[in-house]
This record gives structure tokens, sequence and C-alpha cells, in this order.
């Protein structure tokens, strides 16, 4: 963990300098030095009185790198397209259990040609257009600002019936945590 170097990015960023720390908490400058070069681990309530001096949440502090906030631009996003079926998934963000993709489905275009299942839970909003979502024997015809959720392990279905493409927003969950990949 790169607890001190955070706290350093921080302080740093903030335009404090250790000795307003150290003036706050009580902590000497060497002990602020050594904690910010990674050469020695704080208490919990040392943490607690430097987040204060911070003005960060306690929890701020312990995320690591991975955890932290991740950005992805738009001009960033990892773009499929499905070719004939006229799809085109656009990757927007992940977390190891949570997926976001914004799908566009061309005039009679679909996710497949049948029913399919995976692990994980759906929940789509509809953004422009109209779709059609199948999961087993329901049936259902939804327009813009419209949503849907369902067990994705249970075949389903989503397509466009319209004359105009339709975009879904969707976040895919799942229990097993996935591995890295592009957004």
């Amino acid at each position: 963990m790169e607890l001190g170097s955070n706290i350093r990015t921080i302080r740093k960023r903030k335009g404090i300098t250790i000795a307003s720390i150290c003036a706050a908490t009580g902590l000497s400058q060497g002990f602020m030095s050594q904690l910010e070069n990674d050469k020695t681990s704080p208490s919990i309530s040392t943490l607690e009185q430097i987040a204060a001096a911070l003005d960060v949440p306690l929890a701020y502090l312990l995320l690591r790198k991975d955890e932290r906030m991740q950005i992805v631009r738009k001009s960033e996003r990892l773009q499929l397209s499905g070719g004939t079926s006229q799809v085109s998934l656009s990757h927007i963000g992940r977390t190891p259990h949570l997926r976001m993709t914004l799908i566009e489905l061309a005039p009679g275009a679909a996710s497949g040609d049948h029913p399919h299942a995976h692990e994980g839970e759906e929940i789509h909003l509809v953004v422009r257009g109209q779709v059609t979502a199948q999961q087993g024997e329901d049936v259902y015809e939804l327009a813009e600002g419209d949503t849907f959720s369902w067990n994705a392990s249970v075949p389903h279905r989503v397509w466009n019936p319209g004359s105009e493409p339709a975009v879904i927003l969707i976040s895919v969950y799942t229990d097993s945590p996935r591995e890295a990949e592009p957004i």
C-alpha cells in the first residue's frame, strides 16, 4: 500500500505544508517525513488526525490506486461493432464486479439471433428510441426513459423494432470479479 505517498500527494495538491500537518496533529516532522516516504506505518488514530488535517475522509487515505476513481474519456472508450448485426458497443466503465456499456441498435438489429444467458444481473435504461426486451416468456415494448432489469442467467434478448436507432445504457453486476479488461 502506498499510504504515505497518497498522503503526500493530497497534501501537496492542497498546498498544505508538513509543518501545518504537524501543528494540526501534534506529530513530528521526522515522523511525517518517514510516513510520506512509506518508511513507517501510522496507527488508525494517527491516520484519523491526518485525514482531519487534510480535510479528507479516512477511507480515502486507505484506498489503493486501483480502488480510486477511474476516468474513461469518451474518446478513449473501447468501441466494438457487431458487423452485419448493426450493433455498436461502447464500454464506458467498470469495476471488478460491475460493468457499464452503451449499446446502439440500428433499426431491426438485436443483441443476438437467439436469447442468451450468462452470469450476473443487468439493469437497462433506454436512452433513445424503442426496444423490445424478452426474458424467458416475458416480452415487453419499452421506450425512451424506460428501464428494465433481470437475472442474466435466464435467457434474454433485446431488439430494436423501430425505424430509428435505439440506445441503451446497461449495467451488469457479477458476483465473480471480472479480470481487468480494456474499457
